[in-house]
């Protein structure tokens, strides 16, 4: 296992298009959840409620196809897990880029039956765990992958829409980095027994103000992030 393969897989500049989303973080912003006012503190507690809902049941996902699950049985739990039809457009497009970059990275068999399998794209989850899997990497290293992605990627964001100080919202990142460790421990052990209890084995977390957030974003007619 290359422990170097993970850094090129966790690192922002891996061209998986996440540059582009939020995460949530410009709808919150708008609704007045995370403000200036508030700085880091409004975003820390925007990234832990979605590590601990969105994020678990990403790591979840993303572990159990490193593990080797079914993709096909996998997408569409994530398809149930994601009532929002934006954010599973969303997550659809964010698999086609990580697609993209992941076939290009580490040629793989099981990408490329993905790849035909959903031509307009997998969930995200799914192909994360696949392209680990691909970079002969495990469920543990998919999950971290994912979880870290869940905070990084609002707290990018919110540097960008309220010019928040950079080394502020890295401080975000540091501070919840033993509640990350905690979500990628359960996502695993909830990603382990799917083979014998299948994929109702995996977190079902629900954020309804994320979802309800994303509908809303979604019919912006100017935007800066795509979701």
């Amino acid at each position: 296992m290359s422990r170097a393969a993970l850094l090129v897989l966790a690192d922002g500049r891996f061209p998986a298009g996440g540059h582009a989303h939020s995460g949530g973080a410009e709808a919150a912003v708008k609704a007045g959840r995370i403000t200036g006012a508030s700085g880091a503190a409004g975003l820390e507690e925007f990234c832990r409620g979605r590590l601990h809902t969105a994020g678990l049941v990403s790591a979840g996902l993303a572990a159990a196809a490193a593990l080797g699950g079914d993709p096909v049985e996998l997408d569409g739990a994530a398809d149930a897990r994601t009532p929002s039809a934006a954010l599973r457009g969303a997550a659809r497009r964010l698999g086609r880029q990580l697609m993209r970059a992941a076939r290009a990275t580490w040629p793989s068999a099981e990408l490329d039956a993905l790849a035909r399998e959903f031509p307009k794209g997998a969930h995200q989850p799914v192909v994360l765990g696949l392209a680990a899997r691909a970079a002969g990497l495990g469920a543990e290293d998919a999950a971290y992958c994912s979880v870290y992605e869940c905070v990084s990627g609002p707290a990018a964001a919110t540097v960008r829409l309220l010019s928040l100080d950079p080394f502020d919202a890295t401080g975000v990142l540091a501070r919840l980095a033993p509640e990350m460790d905690l979500v990628v421990r359960r996502a695993v052990e909830a990603a382990r027994r799917v083979g014998e209890e299948g994929v109702d084995a995996l977190p079902a977390a629900s954020a309804p103000l994320l979802e309800i957030s994303a509908e809303v974003h979604a019919g912006w007619s100017v935007r800066l992030f795509a979701s």
